[in-house]
């Protein structure tokens, strides 16, 4: 139903539609996160229906830490790249914004809309204390998000990402579960089109997120969170891997030079050139 030949053409506003309707199919949407344009490539040559950037992943592959470290310029050409290499939706980790107030925030929703972005991830956290933002500054943040893509004429797939069972460890599973739902209902009603509440783990939890927030929910693929297929069959419309899939990828290179230091094989590296 969906594939790149389909969306060659595609307007960034087209691209944005698609990546709704990839969360309202029925089917489970996957997406491990890359962090440049060959990784982006390569999903969609594997059959990936949309791309989805890791903000840990790209800031720790070009030196920086992750947090809004990396200069929102050298981010935004990085994801130009991206946007460029590829036909299918692209959907970006935008961490808080790199925004200390509305107006640097609007700039760059426009700029990201300008080179193509489809989607965003904006978290309600804050990047220097860890703590939540008050829900009436996050509510405001997203109300301002959906206002710029309106008047620049276009859409934008908001994922509301909610770091209450990231910032808040020590409270008993019921608050932190209550507090994600009161978060989340107040995104969506600010008009998020997805809820992603962050290290949510356990079967029961997502099951009472995704029935009480009523958008679709995304999960974050982790130890201890169920298997794909059990989330599909609970209606979770999106799993994200942040930054697992750099890590691994950094392992397993870690391991091929490794066999080369040591002297034993070149092959784990020149038996896989074609």
């Amino acid at each position: 139903m969906f594939n790149s030949r389909s969306i060659r053409m595609s307007t960034q506003s087209e691209k944005a539609d698609l990546l709704k309707k990839l969360h309202h199919s029925g089917k489970m949407l996957v997406l491990p996160n890359i962090w440049d344009a060959a990784g982006a490539q390569l999903l969609e040559k594997q059959g990936f229906p949309a791309i989805a950037t890791a903000s840990a992943a790209i800031a720790r592959a070009h030196g920086y830490e992750d947090g809004e470290h990396i200069p929102f310029d050298f981010l935004l050409a990085i994801v130009s790249q991206i946007t460029k290499s590829v036909h299918v939706p692209v959907t970006v980790d935008l961490e808080a914004g790199y925004a200390a107030d509305h107006e640097t925030l609007k700039s760059n929703i426009r700029r990201l809309i300008a080179i193509g972005v489809a989607g965003i991830n904006i978290e309600d956290s804050d990047v220097r204390t860890h703590e939540l933002v008050p829900i009436e500054a996050q509510v405001e943040k997203l109300r301002l998000i959906v206002r710029v893509a309106e008047r620049e004429n276009t859409r934008l797939f908001l994922n509301a990402r909610t770091d209450v069972f990231l910032a808040k460890p020590d409270l008993p599973e019921d608050q932190k579960l209550a507090l994600a739902i009161e978060r989340g209902r107040a995104y969506a009603s600010a008009g998020a089109d997805g809820i992603y509440p962050i290290l949510a783990s356990e079967e029961a939890t997502v099951r009472t997120l995704m029935n009480a927030v009523k958008v679709p929910l995304n999960v974050l693929a982790r130890p201890g969170v169920p298997d794909l297929d059990v989330l599909q069959k609970l209606g979770v419309a999106r799993v994200s891997f942040g930054p697992n899939l750099h890590r691994a990828a950094l392992r397993s290179v870690e391991n091929m030079l490794k066999s080369i230091h040591e002297g034993r094989s070149h092959h784990p590296v020149t038996g896989q050139l074609v």
